[in-house]
């Protein structure tokens, strides 16, 4: 770590909050350079629902390499590129009944957002984008102007223009209707408001603290934006590719967005893989008009059609989501009285809200001690989030709650003066 301390940026964020230098990984453990593993409860921040290492996607990329694989290509004609849209076409389009075409906007998943948001403008002749309370979208200029936290956003060092703020789902409290306000925003001339070329959401605020939209809720948006003649744009980035059950979060809510961005677990390998998709109507892109460097990362499609022919040619995956989101449920359900906290959460993506906010970092830090790897999320910290591989098995993930239920009594231990605090400093996810 004091190589780490000498050189690398103040900016840095998890190596403070996980101090051990990680060695290796496989399935649904980390082991550092002490020969210690831990049960991996933060996946990436989502960027590894299939687990470190996953045997049959690391031997396609192994198999690639060795062949000599194109790496590099630009937006250039590959046969990785074509057995990647050929899967993805199969195994998720055609099923779900999706006409969409794929955009290769760049390798994360801001870049997705970027293409977007630029993309909704070109379409609709708007400029103004609907963004809600608590969204986190990205780190570039035009995805933090539609992000919600404040200390990110300060960090732009420029004005954030261009989008409307309106409140998520249970943002103004049990009974309140937001639907009914932005139907009477944009009903009234004088509101100053004109009509948006997007709205854009996520189905679960993972960074926003696990804040989860309601299935009459996300149908009224997408209504809401039909009538006005705006885009519905999804960001399925941290919540996609399973997490919620399905691929994609959207599908229970039978909606279909006019535009999806994918990132994080898509190359389903870790490694840095976005698309954006779009309603074949809404591809009015010239060529060259949105572009970069590294949108044909041949590795990444190589793995994500991997993972796409052994995860998604049946329901199994989704089916095991579900068992195993019901299993951590019943836990924390029972875990949550002692911390005064409510259980939050769809799919595999749960959290703890601490009515103390110092209660979430502190079980954060405990479980690091305890050799679990969990962060927090919310706008005050205060969410104990559970973002495990969808790969884990139900030992694994009952081990992990048991390190979890252990973290929590510490923590209150401490917060009581049973125990010397130890500090903790927040990581902020990529």
């Amino acid at each position: 770590m004091q190589t780490i301390d000498r050189l690398e940026s103040e900016v840095r964020t998890y190596c403070r909050s996980f101090p051990t230098v990680f060695k290796r990984a496989s399935g649904v453990w980390l082991e550092d350079d002490q020969g210690r593993r831990y049960l991996d409860f933060f996946a990436g921040a989502g960027a590894l629902n299939y687990g470190h290492n996953h045997p049959v996607l690391k031997q396609a990329l192994v198999e690639y390499l060795s062949a000599d694989g194109i790496v590099h290509s630009l937006d250039m004609a590959t046969e990785a590129k074509i057995g990647f849209l050929d899967a993805f076409e199969r195994r998720v389009l055609r099923p779900r009944d999706l006409n969409y075409k794929v955009m290769f906007p760049g390798p994360t998943g801001t870049n997705a957002v970027e293409a977007a948001l630029k993309l909704a403008r070109k379409v609709t002749g708007r400029t103004a984008v609907v963004s809600f309370t608590n969204a986190f979208h990205g780190m570039t200029l035009g995805s933090l102007a539609v992000t919600g936290n404040a200390t990110k956003r300060r960090a732009a060092g420029v004005p954030l223009t261009n989008v409307v703020r309106a409140p998520f789902c249970g943002y103004l409290g049990e009974g309140a209707d937001s639907i009914a306000y932005l139907q009477s925003l944009f009903a009234d001339g004088s509101s100053g408001v004109d009509a948006p070329a997007a709205f854009l959401l996520e189905t679960v605020q993972a960074e926003g603290g696990v804040n989860v939209a309601s299935m009459p809720w996300l149908r009224a948006i997408a209504d809401l934006a039909r009538r006005l003649g705006a885009l519905l744009i999804v960001d399925d980035i941290q919540v996609g590719c399973g997490r919620t059950g399905g691929f994609f979060s959207f599908e229970e809510a039978g909606i279909m967005p006019d535009i999806v961005c994918l990132s994080k677990s898509l190359s389903g390998f870790g490694l840095p893989f976005a698309i954006t998709l779009m309603r074949r109507e809404h591809d009015v892109w010239g060529p060259g008009e949105h572009n970069g460097t590294f949108r044909g990362h041949n590795p990444a499609f190589v793995t994500a059609t991997a993972a796409l022919e052994h995860f998604w040619s049946d329901d199994a995956l989704s089916t095991a989501v579900e068992e195993r989101s019901a299993q951590a449920r019943n836990r924390l359900v029972k875990l949550a009285p002692a911390c005064n906290a409510e259980v939050r959460g769809r799919g595999l993506i749960l959290g703890l809200a601490c009515a103390d906010p110092e209660l979430a970092g502190r079980i954060s830090a405990r479980g690091f001690e305890q050799g679990l790897i969990i962060e927090t999320a919310g706008a005050d910290d205060n969410v104990v989030k559970l973002l495990p591989p969808l790969t884990i098995q139900p030992d694994e993930l009952a081990e992990g709650l048991d390190r979890l239920d252990r973290a929590v009594h510490l923590a209150l231990d401490e917060a009581s003066g049973e125990r010397p605090a130890r500090p903790r400093l927040k990581a902020v996810a990529s």
